[in-house]
């Protein structure tokens, strides 16, 4: 049995199972600001919190969707040296292969906390690689509905 093999069966018993679930994160105006900069997205209903105060229908500015999309690495600590020793064993190298099913189901208003909920939901051995799917729920905390839904695909190789 080789690496690949190994890492298939430990995803294989973790699967539909939350294997993280990460820490609280504020999303401050200084941050959706600098995403706006970065991606040229200056809508005011993100970056103008006056404006957002007297039109939004949330009374405040909001995060980006592809802000909170883009911070799923972070949320997950997936890029954590750390977390790859532990969940990739005998791997050297993981991309992101894209993503399925990305829905944002609430805003994140600024100053609001998020954090990310993670679920294997598939492994599979390929000829080169491991691939694995995972449900990643960013939660908002306080709110019912969450920030954002994906499923994440990753490749592992050795």
């Amino acid at each position: 049995m080789d690496s690949y093999d190994k890492l298939v069966q430990m995803y294989e018993k973790k699967l539909n199972t939350t294997i993280h679930t990460g820490r609280w994160i504020e999303i401050t105006q200084e941050r959706i600001d600098n995403f706006a900069k970065s991606t040229g997205d200056i809508q005011w209903i993100h970056v103008d919190p006056k404006r957002a105060e007297r039109e939004s229908p949330y009374k405040t500015t909001i995060a980006h969707g592809f802000l909170t999309l883009s911070m799923i690495p972070f949320l997950t600590e997936s890029n954590h040296p750390d977390y790859f020793q532990k969940n990739y064993p005998s791997m050297r190298l993981r991309i992101n292969y894209g993503l399925n099913r990305v829905r944002f189901p609430a805003p994140v208003k600024v100053n609001s906390q998020i954090r990310a909920k993670t679920t294997p939901i598939s492994v599979r051995k390929l000829t080169d690689c491991v691939e694995i799917i995972y449900k990643i729920t960013v939660e908002i905390k306080n709110d019912k509905k969450p920030a954002c839904t994906a499923e994440s695909i990753v490749r592992l190789y050795k």
